[in-house]
This record gives structure tokens, sequence and C-alpha cells, in this order.
């Protein structure tokens, strides 16, 4: 199931959270809500791809270890020049992300201002922090 909630002003952000199945095949959906709410901060072109190859890649290390049947749960804070784009997902027993010096690490720490990540017991995330650079 797809979901969608938006909160308000009393957050302090713009939040939209979106939970889909944990299957690549829903991954679109995420690529598609994050450059709709890049484009909405007026980033270039080329920093709304980066960001959806960012969240593309942090969706598919947290795939290869979720658990069966499992949801993505995906949370996007628009500020007034920054997106932030958190994804979580439960994991199976003992999971481990890549670590930093990975390639998959590099990739998001190129393509985003700040990338991190937590695992802790049965779940794991990941922050992707992307500032609007004017040019």
């Amino acid at each position: 199931m797809t979901q969608v909630t938006e909160t308000g002003p009393d957050v302090g952000d713009d939040v939209v959270l979106l939970t889909v199945p944990a299957d690549g095949g829903y991954l679109g959906v995420l690529r598609t809500a994050t450059a709709g709410l890049a484009a909405r901060l007026h980033f270039a072109l080329d920093e709304i791809e980066d960001l959806r190859i960012a969240v593309d890649e942090a969706c598919a290390m947290l795939l290869a270890i979720a658990t069966r049947n499992a949801e993505l749960e995906c949370r996007f804070a628009v500020t007034e020049d920054a997106l932030t784009v958190e994804v979580t997902v439960a994991t199976v027993r003992g999971a481990k992300l890549p670590s930093e010096s990975s390639f998959a690490w590099k990739v998001l720490t190129a393509l985003t201002t700040s990338a991190e990540a937590a695992a802790t017991g049965r779940q794991a995330t990941i922050r992707l922090l992307t500032r609007r650079t004017d040019y």
C-alpha cells in the first residue's frame, strides 16, 4: 500500500511522508516524489537528477537488508533552501549497511550535501540532505 501524509507549519517545515512496499518496482514513486519536491524548491535540473540518483542508491542499500514484506518509509522535509530525505526500513537481524568507504557511499556523498545512516536492531535509516546552490 502506498500512503502519503503531509504535515504543515506546526512542524516548522513542510514534511511529506510516503510509504511504499520495499520492492524495487516502487522506487520510481520515490524518485518522482523526490524530483517534484526538489523542483518546488527551484533546484537546478542537475541537482534534481543528482538527488533522484542518491535516493535510488539509498533505497537500493536498504532493500538489500529489508525484511520480507517490509515497507520503505520515506520522509521528505522541505525548507526554504534544502530538501532532506530520510528513508527507513525494517531489517533482518544483524543487517549492516555498506561501509562509508564503499562505492555506494561515495556516490551518496558526491551527490548530496551530506549523507548519514544508522542501523539499530531491527531497522535502518539513511538520511540525505541537499541544499540548493544558487547559480
